[in-house]
């Protein structure tokens, strides 16, 4: 299992994002990207647009490998609509990212943390298989134990972060539903992202 263990305040600065949603801002003491004095902006060719679309798309996603990118491109082109709205919806509705937008993990590596350990429930049984597809009507919540970890309680009475529309979010009993599919204009991204682009380059890339 790959799993990122790099330092996220330097993406963040890279992107001019606090991407993770970090307490602290890594922006604040360092606003400009990494580098000596900076990174100076220069023109990109065709292929360099598309492969920085591409490193903000796995950033936001939690760090996604190429492979796991590339796999659920491969299932979009499978349905019915627009492939890029459809990329994006299936990325949208991974298990890990529906933890963290449900509040029940601080960051989307947090919510990765609880799956693997066993602490989320969908629909009443344990799956730790963070990439798992959450459909609508799927309900997700997590063990009676879990409930009463200081991270979890503070992460989901955060007011500064709000839920998605197309999920419904019981604090009371720490439980969410994906309630619908996400339209692509709903999908909250942290910075703006041109996922046609992402599609343009995994096209070229298999």
């Amino acid at each position: 299992m790959s799993r990122y263990t790099g330092p996220k305040n330097r993406i963040a600065r890279k992107f001019g994002c606090n991407i993770f949603g970090k307490a602290k801002n890594p922006l604040l003491h360092k606003p400009n990207p990494p580098g000596v004095h900076g990174s100076k902006k220069k023109k990109k060719s065709d292929y360099g647009m598309q492969l920085e679309e591409k490193q903000k798309l796995r950033t936001v996603y939690g760090m996604l490998t190429q492979k796991k990118l590339l796999n659920t491109y491969k299932t979009a082109l499978q349905h019915k609509g627009n492939t890029a709205h459809n990329f994006l919806q299936l990325l949208e509705c991974r298990l890990d990212n529906i933890v963290y937008r449900l509040k029940f993990a601080p960051s989307i590596f947090a919510a990765t943390q609880l799956i693997n350990h066993g602490h989320i429930l969908v629909d009443g049984k344990k799956v730790d298989i963070k990439s798992f597809t959450v459909k609508p009507g799927m309900k997700i919540s997590m063990k009676e134990k879990t409930k009463k970890m200081k991270i979890i309680i503070e992460s989901v009475e955060n007011k500064a972060k709000d839920v998605p529309e197309y999920l419904m979010l019981d604090e009371d009993k720490y439980s969410g539903t994906l309630s619908s599919m996400p339209e692509y204009d709903q999908i909250p991204l942290p910075l703006v992202i041109n996922i046609p682009l992402v599609c343009e380059f995994l096209a070229h890339t298999n």
